[in-house]
């Protein structure tokens, strides 16, 4: 039997000491007493499993996985189970902490958890796939559920991965229980818009960002670095609202057109052979090259940390919408900032899933479905509010948008753990 332990980090900074970093900032801009800093930045539990898969060969492979819930002082915790042979622990702990501060933001009553598994999905077979997925789902069936731990998809996960742990879950309980995780499939209480949420949601941040300046999407420029469930929709979207997408890019490498990608045929030929090379008519990019390209708006939906202080002062956008968590450092956050770069911070431009991750809970519960203009309207509703929220902290403090938004979170969170009381 060989055994996948986590991959040492690709990251050059520590995920969770920069989520950390960010609170204690929060912590000192808007005054929070340091005794709830010192209590907000600890996870409330962190499971570390092992998972062993029968591969198709006949041998067995066992994986490492974890789920971690930060806070839960506002709801039951929420937040994403990614596949992906970088995950380690830190990172883990540091995406359920910035959920926490999202769903806060956005005002759903969730606290943040996040999961993940350190394996490379597309070296597993869809039968493999499914048995990691469903043991993973029994090592940590006593962590999750509808009023404890609601998962959902991330990297490396989708609909189907849902389906499995719903599956798994329910059969262990004996009743389907539709509200155990979040982006399922339409056919088993899945939510319309569900699988476009987090696009959805940057798109109409972006476009209060512009209405900010009383501008439109027509010739605007946008770079989309990730071509997965966020870039891809994203792109499309903003072709769609008139924005010239000049540059689109998957793991593998990207397209630069200044005169505008045909979207359309770009989708088609990613859905066609599951990768953006090979793409004619359009100069190929590096991931690297595409974050430096002369653009209005810069949209990272991929990995964290891809802005750093080493490119930051070379970013040419005016606007950065980060459609992935954390892809801006600490250290470039202050050079973008310094240059009068507009970033709309991860918490508020990505939280379009989470919050429609919300309403499929909610319906779920209630066994009563929306439509999707229904869907759209609340999401739209949610997010406006928040930017208008982030807008107006931001001019009150004299801060960032980051600062702002993570500002606002953090203080709902701080609110509700003082309103509750320390037990016993």
């Amino acid at each position: 039997m060989t055994t996948t332990e986590a991959a040492p980090t690709h990251l050059r900074e520590n995920p969770y000491a920069i989520a950390r970093q960010q609170l204690r900032l929060v912590g000192e801009t808007f005054a929070i007493d340091p005794n709830l800093i010192n209590v907000l930045e600890q996870c409330k539990k962190s499971v570390e499993v092992s998972i062993p898969v029968t591969k198709d060969d006949g041998s067995v492979q066992a994986f490492t996985g974890y789920r971690v819930t930060h806070n839960i002082a506002r709801g039951p915790s929420k937040g994403g189970i990614r596949y992906h042979p970088d995950v380690t622990l830190d990172e883990v702990k540091a995406l359920a902490m910035w959920m926490t501060w999202k769903c806060a933001l956005m005002g759903i009553p969730f606290g943040g958890a996040k999961g993940g598994v350190v394996c490379d999905p597309k070296q597993l077979s869809r039968r493999e796939l499914e048995g990691l997925t469903r043991r993973y789902t029994s090592e940590i069936i006593n962590d999750i559920g509808p009023e404890k731990d609601i998962p959902a998809p991330d990297v490396g996960t989708d609909a189907s991965v849902m389906a499995w742990i719903f599956d798994t879950f329910s059969m262990n309980k004996g009743h389907s229980v539709l509200g155990v995780v979040t982006g399922k499939p339409l056919a088993i209480g899945g939510s319309l818009g569900r699988d476009e949420a987090t696009a959805r949601g940057a798109l109409y941040v972006i476009t209060d960002a512009l209405a900010e300046e009383d501008r439109g999407f027509d010739g605007l420029r946008v770079a989309v670095q990730g071509f997965g469930n966020v870039g891809a929709h994203l792109a499309r979207m903003l072709a769609e609202e008139g924005a010239r997408v000049i540059a689109v890019s998957d793991s593998r490498g990207g397209l630069h057109d200044p005169n505008g990608l045909d979207v359309s045929s770009v989708l088609a030929h990613k859905a066609e052979h599951g990768t953006l090379a090979g793409f004619g008519g359009a100069d190929a990019v590096s991931n690297d090259e595409l974050l430096l390209l002369d653009c209005d708006v810069l949209a990272p939906c991929a990995l964290e940390q891809v802005i750093t202080p080493e490119n930051a002062s070379q970013v040419k956008a005016r606007i950065i919408c980060e459609g992935a968590n954390g892809p801006i450092t600490p250290g470039a956050d202050e050079i973008l900032e310094d240059r009068g770069v507009l970033v709309l911070p991860d918490v508020l431009a990505n939280a379009g899933g989470v919050v429609v991750s919300y309403f499929e809970w909610v319906q779920g519960l209630q066994e009563y479905f929306w439509k999707e203009e229904e869907v759209n309207a609340r999401l739209n509703d949610i997010v406006t509010r928040a930017f208008r929220e982030t807008v107006e902290t931001r001019a009150k403090h004299g801060t960032s948008m980051r600062m702002a938004a993570y500002g606002l979170g953090v203080r709902r969170v701080a609110e509700a753990t003082v309103t509750r009381g320390l037990y016993p």
